[in-house]
Parts: structure tokens; sequence; C-alpha cells
């Protein structure tokens, strides 16, 4: 699967440190989902359904629902799953371990006058420290495109300025166009 948002990703990364498979039936998918929100009727609301088809799916009566449908269960499910792992998981990223990142983008950026600061396709394979990846989970509250200029403004630092050994006037780098993103523990 090709991930091309920063989110995404994150919640992909997060999925690696899980020790058991999320269920995979649409029943227990169902029945999972319907014990963390509490009701048929709260995850009905999510699932943009009835709360009697909710309660279908989790007697097995209907065990093909609507793609669209299917696709939204298993992310709300996915989303639930394990908590406390994934938490455990972001705080050694935050703490200790830090992030690799493989990226695939055209990366621009803002520098003095002179300089060639024109966006180009990069794929690019980096370390990002325990700072950077504490920032960038603390972005995924405040949406996708804070999440970019974190994920950016980290690029600068590791990539670009190799950690303070070069390009000391580099201001600011634009990550634009991004065809693959994808982090690892």
């Amino acid at each position: 699967m090709v991930v091309k948002t920063v989110g995404e990703g994150l919640e992909q990364v997060l999925d690696k440190a899980l020790t058991r498979k999320a269920p995979q039936s649409i029943g227990a998918q169902a029945r999972f989902l319907v014990k963390k929100t509490g009701s048929t009727k709260a995850a009905a609301e999510l699932l943009g359904v009835s709360p009697r088809t909710v309660q279908r799916y989790m007697k097995g009566e209907i065990k093909n629902p609507h793609p669209r449908v299917a696709g939204r269960l298993g992310q709300e499910v996915r989303k639930r799953w394990q908590p406390r792992v994934k938490e455990k998981a972001r705080q050694a990223a935050a703490s200790s371990n830090g992030l690799m990142i493989n990226v695939r983008a055209s990366l621009g950026y803002e520098g003095p006058a002179g300089t060639t600061d024109q966006a180009r396709e990069r794929d690019l394979t980096v370390a990002l420290s325990p700072r950077h990846a504490e920032k960038i989970f603390a972005a995924q509250e405040l949406g996708e495109q804070r999440m970019r200029e974190e994920v950016a403004d980290a690029l600068r630092e590791v990539y670009f300025q190799q950690r303070g050994t070069r390009a000391a006037s580099l201001e600011k780098v634009h990550m634009l166009n991004v065809a693959h993103i994808e982090f690892d523990l």
C-alpha cells in the first residue's frame, strides 16, 4: 500500500508494534466496535448505517457489507485496537528510539539569495532523533499540514543541514507532492 500522508504513515508504524492481530471477520469487528463505543447506536453512527444493521453484522446475518462500510469498519477497529501497545511504541520513539523515515517527495527550501531553492524530487531514508519523533507525534493532533511541516523541519536538520555541519543558513524546507512516505520504529 502506497502511503501518501504523514498521518497514515504514523498509524501504519504504530500498527507494526501490535502484539496481536485485530479481529478479521465482519462479526468480530462489529462486536469489538460496539464494545469500545459502548452501544450499537454509537457504532452505527461511526459507520453510517442503522443500529439494526450493526446487530446483523454482530450475529453474522450480514457477512459481506458494502465495501465502503467494510473499509470504515476495519479502519475504526484498527484505530481502537491495542491502544496501550501503540502508546508505548509512541513513547519509545519519542524518548529513546526515534524513527526511520523513507520519503519520496518534491523538497524545496528557503535560503539566502543566490541559492538554488527550486523543489526537486528526492527519495530519502534517514533516521530521525527522538526529539523529532516527539514533535511529529505531537503534531498528529493538529492535522496533516502541521505533521508535514514537522517532517520537513526534521528533514531540514537531519538531511540538508546534516545536524548542523553544513547549510546553516537554510531557513525552511517545503515538502510538496508526496509520492510515498513510510516510517519505521
